[in-house]
């Protein structure tokens, strides 16, 4: 690991299993509801050597493009890296599956020409370190691919999202519904090269906000 880069231990690596498996079942209940749609969407772009933060169940890999040279996949909960490694052996690109967080990327500065972050901003313990991180290992003119949902727009339904994450947090995986994801990268040092808001929801209830794009780093 580059001396650049913080060490692991100064975040935490808390385990979700019961989260972990429960996700796991929601993945095509997701996909079937619009998610799949997203996702092609999301890496139809990706190119070169790419890093996927919090490849979860390895869902994304049978999108990558043929321009999507290898994918480096980190997964940190076990269970799920499991699925990723299986995922893995049916993807149309060359996909190696690793363990590591997204506050501290075991890989070398300038190494990536496309980082993913696919539904996982909402849930690292902290958002900068892990966006600082992505800054340092994409190359100049690289691409941040972001799918991620999002802090609402309307102010009643943000407040309610206010309320309901300290338990939220601890029933889904420290995932957070308030978290103003976009404006957040734009401080990291990021350049917003579009950026698409919507509202999806897996099933019946009300959709959340969404956002879907990409962002290259300043120079």
């Amino acid at each position: 690991m580059p001396a650049s880069a913080p060490s692991p231990s100064s975040f935490p690596r808390t385990s979700h299993p019961r989260f972990a498996r429960a996700f796991a079942r929601a993945v095509p209940a997701m996909d079937r509801a619009g998610g799949a749609e997203h996702r092609r969407e999301l890496l139809s772009r990706a190119r070169g050597a790419v890093v996927e933060v919090g490849s979860g169940t390895g869902a994304n890999f049978a999108s990558y493009p043929h321009a999507a040279t290898n994918v480096i996949a980190l997964e940190p909960d076990p269970y799920l890296r499991g699925l990723s490694a299986e995922a893995a052996e049916r993807s149309p690109v060359a996909v190696e599956v690793r363990d590591g967080i997204a506050e501290s990327l075991p890989l070398v500065d300038d190494s990536a020409d496309t980082v993913v972050a696919s539904l996982v901003l909402c849930s690292v313990s902290d958002q900068e370190a892990a966006l600082a991180e992505i800054r340092r290992v994409l190359r100049p003119g690289g691409l941040l691919l972001f799918y991620e949902h999002v802090r609402s727009e309307n102010r009643l339904i943000a407040l309610a999202e206010d309320a309901v994450v300290p338990l939220w947090r601890r029933l889904a995986g420290n995932c957070h519904l308030n978290r103003d994801t976009l404006r957040v990268i734009e401080r990291a040092g990021f350049r917003i090269l579009d950026a698409r808001r919507f509202g999806f929801s897996p099933g019946p209830g009300p959709g959340l906000a969404h956002i879907l794009g990409a962002a290259t780093p300043r120079a």
